[in-house]
């Protein structure tokens, strides 16, 4: 099983396991895989499993429910799923079928998914408490309600419904935030990849290229290594790397121009994100350096504040204060370093946030806030620390060397116990760095 998916069977169990503890003896966990997606008409999005699904399980079928029943003599892990069947798996490859579920995804049992009906209410029968994801699949939470309403119309004859139900996700995400070792070879490997990739476009850009050229190169890099696209790349030069999610990747790029580079790749399930801004000619022009190295001198800032203990928050803030502070010293804002941090006149420049979980996701769960307080670091998270700053084309307050120049630059950090250690640091950062591996890879 490890070869699939790069964690061991034993590792899968015990995530279950440690589920199971912290839900109570009472409870009942449920958890449908994800579903097809209709692309267009008869054709369908690549199957993409649902990533608490694929956390518990490994398990990369659609049309199947995972069932966690804590306690159960006859087994406590159950999956409902397809059966084989050798005219669909001669159209649509093979399928694990219940034996397979049992001995190569360690399932203590598994029915066919076409009994789920039948069997589940049953399950439910004598549990008091349901984990599950309320409200993410419409068509499933009315499948749990008719279960659940079989149950209570036993009441009369001796049935015990549940009676209380809880999100799921308060338990399992807080589990995923923290990284094992399997996990964070994983997410260096999709870093290694994503290094690749952003080296290849690199190597790619010059004056005349196109956004999806580089694209192209991007995500091929991606699929050499066994790897996809852990969300749409963004390929922005010129102004249109100041629209934060710009997803057209269209344009020509011209001489002197920036290129914004934002992507990433999943490797089995689990992602990287890099961002990295260049020009496209090889050369900084020397505003353009001026703001690269403010995004970077923030981004040190809130490196310096990656470490156990500190406040998740305090990265942000200390990028936030870097920030203000160039755009003083540059002549972008005016005033005081004070008012402009109580006022909020940076975000004129910079409107995101510093950083996000990064695991299964590139968005990854977890809570950033405990108890209404900026949660602590621990070593095993895993988050990005991308700072930017985005001068709009159409900003005539600032004077016109800095128009239409948009800049990010993003790393994927795990917490040590020591400190920590960026996942991406073998790909060129600062502006000199940025024009040597240019030079270099023209080569």
């Amino acid at each position: 099983m490890k070869k699939l998916t790069g964690i061991g069977a034993a590792e899968y169990a015990r995530r279950r396991k440690q589920l199971m503890q912290m839900a109570g003896e009472q409870a009942i966990l449920i958890l449908p895989a994800a579903p097809e997606r209709v692309r267009s008409h008869d054709t369908h999005y690549p199957y993409r499993q649902d990533s608490d699904f694929w956390y518990l399980s490994g398990f990369p079928e659609p049309e199947a429910v995972l069932v966690l029943v804590p306690g159960r003599k006859h087994g406590e892990t159950i999956l409902f799923c397809r059966e084989r069947d050798a005219e669909r798996e001669a159209w649509d490859g093979p399928r694990a079928g219940q034996e397979g579920a049992v001995a190569q995804y360690g399932m203590d049992d598994a029915y066919p998914i076409d009994d789920v009906d039948e069997i589940l209410p049953g399950l439910l029968e004598g549990r008091s408490r349901v984990y599950y994801h309320f409200g993410r699949d419409v068509d499933f939470d009315l499948k749990l309600i008719g279960w659940l309403k079989r149950v209570r119309e036993q009441v009369r004859h001796g049935a015990q419904p549940p009676h209380e139900f809880l999100e799921l996700g308060h338990l399992l995400h807080e589990q995923r935030l923290f990284k094992s070792r399997d996990e964070i070879a994983l997410m260096q490997q999709a870093a290694d990849i994503s290094v690749r990739a952003h080296r290849a476009a690199m190597r790619l850009a010059r004056p005349g290229v196109h956004e999806y050229q580089l694209q192209a190169e991007i995500e091929r890099e991606f699929r050499a290594a066994d790897a996809w696209p852990a969300y749409g790349s963004i390929v922005g030069t010129g102004s249109n790397a100041c629209v934060l999610h710009y997803r057209a990747n269209n344009a020509r790029s011209r001489d002197g121009e920036l290129v914004l580079v934002d992507a990433g790749a999943e490797y089995r399930g689990y992602a990287a994100d890099i961002t990295r801004t260049f020009p496209v000619n090889g050369r900084f022009s020397a505003a353009q350096r001026a703001l690269h190295d403010l995004v970077g001198a923030a981004q040190a800032a809130a490196l310096a504040q990656a470490q156990p203990g500190i406040a998740y928050e305090a990265g942000h803030l200390a990028a936030v204060q870097a920030l203000t502070e160039g755009l003083l010293r540059l002549g972008l804002l005016k005033g005081t370093l004070e008012r402009n941090l109580a006022e909020g006149h940076y975000k004129r420049f910079y409107r995101h946030k510093t950083g996000h979980w990064l695991g299964l996701d590139v968005h990854d769960v977890g809570e950033y806030r405990l108890a209404g307080e900026s949660r602590l670091l621990e070593p095993g998270m895993v988050f990005t620390i991308e700072p930017g700053l985005y001068v709009s084309a159409d900003d005539t307050s600032v004077d016109a060397k800095w128009r239409g120049i948009g800049i990010r630059t993003e790393d994927n950090v795990l917490i040590t116990a020591d400190g920590h250690r960026v996942l991406t640091d073998a790909l060129a950062r600062s502006a000199d760095e940025i024009e040597a591996e240019m030079a270099d890879l023209r080569v």
